[in-house]
């Protein structure tokens, strides 16, 4: 196996300076920072993590829990997440909570007992006193990734849920809808779905337009279905568009729709959130709220070890949104255009996060 002295001889320098660079401590200039990374490249040097860990008090690995990996947008959190952390010399460790607190708790502490230098968490809410008193008490930097800021917890990445729900709201109403209904997950299980209902119905309520009727169903979307013929069981007073608070949700709700013998849009328009791929491919396509979630994982990640390294990064982190018009929504009794109208911010750029 390679040593430290020969990388040391590789990149003429002193061995304590290539301890620097991998301790990621001062003192290390560019260009020598240049000279050993090409070092271990080429001699393959894989550094003892153990013995490492020891000497630093640090295991060069970062934590990061979330809800779940069946919704496709957490899963593109984690690989921003992992950029971030692999551009600054370290590994990721990732569990879920699947929506339950305890299970969440139990999450954070097993990290915790792993010494991660730092942890991000979609929590259940952002004001849950056991999670962020749990954290607090730790050491390691945290950051909340999609949570709502709170007046006393300000290290949050994330959009503004509620404004993002405005603007679906508010596409749905230039369509020429009046009679409008949101379908969300439980609404105790994420302050995010509660930020999307407040902004959803606050905006119908701006509009001068009847209060929207709102249900909750499970967040893997399996009981939709009971919901979604409760909503349109009476055609002269169901709605004629829908809000869903996940992009899962709004999908399984087309299926749904479409077995019931409804078509979307002609007869029910349906917006989403969240702006995952499979929207895009989905017969219609789905309009959805777009959050950049690479970026969020990424923004969390750069923001503790910026912390981690002594500086102060600017907290809470509020990323843009975008409403991408697919074929799902049109006015009542009208089809969706024949191909979708994309509204999207441009593609991620890391090095200005």
């Amino acid at each position: 196996m390679t040593t430290i002295h020969e990388v040391a001889q590789y990149a003429q320098v002193s061995i304590a300076t290539v301890s620097r660079y991998l301790n990621d401590t001062a003192g290390v200039r560019p260009e020598t920072g240049r000279r050993v990374r090409e070092a271990i490249a080429a001699l393959d040097f894989q550094p003892n993590q153990i013995g490492r860990s020891l000497k630093t008090a640090s295991t060069r690995a970062l934590g990061i829990v979330i809800p779940s990996l069946e919704n496709p947008v957490f899963a593109q959190a984690v690989s921003g997440f992992d950029a971030a952390a692999r551009r600054r010399g370290y590994s990721v460790m990732m569990t879920t909570s699947e929506y339950d607190q305890h299970r969440e708790i139990e999450a954070v502490e097993t990290l915790l007992r792993y010494q991660v230098d730092g942890l991000a968490l979609t929590a259940t809410r952002s004001d849950a006193p056991v999670v962020r008193e749990r954290l607090a008490a730790n050491r390691a930097p945290y950051t909340l990734i999609y949570n709502e800021p709170t007046p006393d917890e300000r290290a949050v990445v994330t959009v503004d849920n509620a404004a993002a729900a405005a603007v679906a709201a508010e596409h749905l109403v230039e369509l020429g809808h009046r009679r409008l209904a949101m379908i969300t997950g439980r609404l105790a299980e994420s302050d995010r779905a509660s930020r999307r209902r407040d902004g959803f119905v606050g905006a119908i309520a701006r509009l001068g337009l009847p209060a929207p009727q709102v249900r909750e169903v499970d967040f893997s979307a399996r009981d939709v279905r009971p919901v979604l013929e409760q909503l349109l069981g009476t055609p002269a007073t169901r709605p004629t568009a829908l809000f869903c608070s996940n992009d899962r949700l709004a999908i399984a709700v087309i299926g749904a729709a479409n077995r019931m013998g409804l078509r979307v849009p002609r007869d029910i328009s349906v917006v989403g959130f969240d702006g995952i791929d499979l929207a895009r491919e989905f017969v219609p396509s789905l309009t959805t709220v777009v959050q950049p979630s690479y970026d969020i994982g990424y923004a969390a990640a750069k923001a503790m070890l910026d912390r981690r390294a002594g500086q102060d990064p600017t907290m809470p982190v509020i990323l843009p949104f975008s409403l991408r018009i697919g074929e799902s929504t049109a006015p009542l009794g009208q089809d969706g255009p024949t191909t979708p109208r994309p509204v999207c911010p441009p593609q991620s750029n890391e090095a200005m996060l």
